[in-house]
């Protein structure tokens, strides 16, 4: 009988749960966004990106007719988390102020006329990335997120190098 932490390597059965997670990490991040009225810095905007890709990646995995395939959507899969904790480790350096973030400078907004003036005053300024306006324990979202998409990114790695040597 297989261990529990083996039977979650199965290919498949890691694809439906990268599928779960990532369904259930943009869910979290636009109701957080949506309903409880926090707003986004570009940093956060841009870690839902590899959430996409690697959902999508584990639905490719979980519908793939050939298992010779598995392997390689895995992997690409857990290049997405993997990006996505670096991304996030990033983000959790600018909120701690260890470094500044080269995206969420405050570059001033180019205005050739009044009417790009008006413009840039009636729209609010953007969020700065190193603003934390929600914390559980004392770690931000982005601290959170560290953690979820290096599991992740561990998960479907062992779950690609199962398909591939280990087999299904």
């Amino acid at each position: 009988m297989e261990s529990f932490v083996l039977a979650l390597t199965r290919p498949r059965v890691a694809a439906a749960l990268l599928l779960a997670a990532s369904a259930l990490a943009l869910a979290v991040a636009y109701a957080a966004q949506y309903w409880g009225g926090l707003v986004p810095c570009p940093l956060c905007l841009y870690q839902r990106v590899p959430y996409v890709a690697g959902g999508a990646l584990a639905a490719a995995a979980l519908s793939a007719r050939a298992a010779r395939f598995l392997p390689l959507l895995l992997l690409l899969a857990a290049a997405a988390f993997f990006a996505n904790a670096g991304i996030a480790f990033y983000h959790v350096g600018v909120e701690n102020h260890l470094w500044a973030s080269a995206v969420c400078a405050d570059a001033a907004p180019t205005i050739a006329s009044i009417e790009d003036l008006r413009k840039a005053l009636a729209r609010p300024p953007p969020k700065p990335c190193d603003a934390v306006d929600w914390t559980l324990f004392g770690v931000s979202m982005a601290g959170y997120n560290v953690v979820a998409s290096a599991g992740l990114a561990a998960l479907a790695f062992a779950a690609a190098a199962r398909a591939r040597w280990g087999g299904e």
